[in-house]
């Protein structure tokens, strides 16, 4: 399901970061129309916040970031707002907008446009946002007895019939030849 925004996930994941370094970046420089690079800051912080949380994909495993529970857990709180990749879209058109009137913002502008269409595409295609939550340890499978004892013999190991017997019964332990075999061959 989430296999656009996987493959996208670079853009959309640090788009952020850059609006974010360009907010600083004028806003300490006291640059010409700095409330936008104070303004980009506050955007930044807020895409932030909403983009660290990893969802749960359909297939395989789902590894969720350093610290994502409490994100995960503020995320989920505003249900479909934030669950929905068409609202998502339109948070960060909305977003990018007024960060494009400064020079140090605009390339986190434009990155933060780049992901707002990528959610867009992904929304057409009907993936969704779903939380990683914790799973129960009691909901887990019994390990195998195989698994914990190790194979016995080094590889390559014969067919369980073929393998040698005990050497304690010397009579047991001797293979049995399927091929009659004379003396004279």
């Amino acid at each position: 399901c989430h296999l656009f925004i996987g493959i996208c996930n670079p853009i959309v994941q640090y788009s952020y970061y850059v609006l974010l370094t360009g907010g600083i970046v004028g806003v300490a420089g006291q640059f010409r129309d700095w409330q936008f690079a104070a303004y980009a800051v506050a955007a930044g912080v807020f895409v932030c916040l909403l983009e660290y949380p990893r969802g749960k994909r359909n297939k395989g495993t789902s590894v969720e970031r350093t610290g994502q529970y409490c994100f995960t857990v503020c995320v989920k709180s505003f249900g479909p707002l934030t669950r929905n990749y068409y609202v998502r879209a339109f948070i960060h058109a909305g977003i990018c907008v007024p960060g494009g009137f400064m020079l140090a913002t605009i390339l986190g502008c434009v990155c933060l446009g780049i992901a707002s269409l990528i959610y867009l595409a992904a929304a057409i295609r009907g993936e969704h946002w779903e939380p990683i939550l914790p799973r129960k340890d009691s909901a887990r499978k019994p390990v195998a007895d195989s698994i914990n004892r190790p194979p016995q013999n080094p590889p390559p190991r014969p067919p369980a019939e073929m393998r040698r017997k005990r050497a304690e019964d010397l009579e047991g332990a001797a293979y049995v030849n399927p091929i009659p075999v004379t003396a004279n061959e």
